[in-house]
């Protein structure tokens, strides 16, 4: 049933617009990138199922050369088990388990990573399309203006350089246009990559919320994947120093045997075999595993104040995003409003078009100001819902 509603969903979007909500729980079920670390989560827990058993027993048969009329002529059957030393087994299995806990934290992160890329590219279309429509719209105005200027009858010199610097300007927005088909067309080629089908047409709208708060950001890490993925590993290396001080112990082989005698008795033997650790690889193997716990809790510290940091650089992208906005559009594009208003009322007499031509690609530079702001604003916001461990 699942894979039947994935079908009809991915049929669907290849048809019509679909939202950015719909990519990433749609991602999230079918990515093969995803797919490979549940398959290796699948394999550890049967590691899980056998890490506590017992070792297959030996069975051994001998015979030797003696004729059967002397005593010592036999055949030997015999059963070696070994028999783990106290807590071995189940230090084994917490090892287990501890690699199992550390797979998820790793799908987790890997979830967690590719929501932020998906996010990332659909920003990135949703500024291509915005620049899109305000230079064709910056393409339209520019042609009226050219035309409604070509339209007097009288034009000076000075006014005929004016046409040609607004028609220079008029294929300089036209290279923009087809500079940004060719970044739409990239970046649905990521986006669909990322999503593991087909997206055409996305259905988004970004805007700028909130000042963004650097104290509750910080107290948001908690679930930072990467400082988790540390604990898991420090929790397993843990494990594994318990093991290698329970090496030193050496574990019991019991040995049970049937000796059968052809003209005598038949009888059984007994016995217990251990291994004598006189060279000392244990002990060695010990502080190995003891420095690698050392290594692990390190490289959990550095974790943790690397990412203090790297939210503190996404924290100063946001700020100054929501800053340079608001600078656009609370400050410059009312004084550009006020210019371009004067310069439109001139050039329907026929004064400068140079003028009017500089006014409007001040107001284009300022609008593009504003597009790239919200979509940084956004991007370095995703950035920091990664670092949250949000998978949304």
């Amino acid at each position: 049933m699942k894979r039947v509603i994935l079908s009809i969903f991915f049929f669907s979007s290849l048809a019509q617009a679909i939202s950015l909500d719909e990519i990433i729980n749609t991602s999230l079920a079918k990515n093969p990138s995803l797919e490979s670390i549940n398959e290796r989560i699948e394999a550890n827990k049967h590691s899980i199922e056998v890490s506590d058993q017992f070792s297959n027993p030996q069975l051994l048969i001998t015979k030797n050369t003696l004729g059967s009329e002397q005593a010592m002529s036999k055949s030997v059957v015999t059963i070696k088990q070994k028999i783990p030393f106290y807590h071995k087994r189940e230090t084994n299995k917490k090892i287990a388990l501890a690699q199992d806990e550390l797979l998820n934290e790793k799908l987790h992160a890997a979830k967690t990573k590719l929501v932020e890329n998906i996010k990332s590219e659909a920003y990135t279309i949703w500024k291509f399309n915005e620049l899109y429509k305000i230079i064709d719209e910056y393409v339209r105005l520019t042609k009226q203006n050219i035309e409604l200027y070509e339209s007097y009858t009288s034009i000076n010199e000075n006014q005929h350089m004016g046409i040609m610097k607004a028609e220079l300007s008029l294929s300089d927005l036209r290279i923009q246009k087809s500079a940004l088909r060719a970044k739409i067309a990239s970046a649905y080629a990521r986006l669909s990559y990322l999503a593991a089908f087909k997206v055409k047409h996305l259905d988004i709208d970004l805007t700028i919320s909130t000042k963004p708060n650097l104290a509750l950001l910080q107290k948001s890490l908690g679930n930072n994947p990467d400082i988790k993925i540390k604990a898991k590993e420090l929790l397993k290396q843990n494990a594994k120093l318990r093991m290698a001080d329970l090496n030193n112990y050496p574990d019991i082989n019991v040995i049970a045997g049937y000796n059968y005698r052809e003209n005598f008795d038949n009888y059984f033997t007994f016995g217990l075999g251990i291994s004598l650790p006189i060279y000392g690889t244990e002990n060695y193997k010990e502080e190995e595993a003891r420095a690698l716990v050392l290594s692990a809790a390190s490289q959990k510290a550095d974790t943790q104040i690397s990412v203090t940091a790297t939210l503190e650089s996404y924290y100063a992208q946001m700020l100054s995003a929501y800053e340079i906005y608001h600078i656009v559009q609370d400050d410059a594009l009312p004084q550009v409003a006020h210019m371009f208003e004067l310069s439109g009322s001139s050039i329907a007499t026929g004064s400068d078009l140079f003028k009017y031509t500089d006014v409007l690609f001040q107001k284009l530079d300022l609008e593009q100001k504003s597009i790239k702001a919200v979509v940084n604003y956004n991007v370095a916001k995703a950035k920091i819902s990664q670092l949250k461990g949000e998978i949304k």
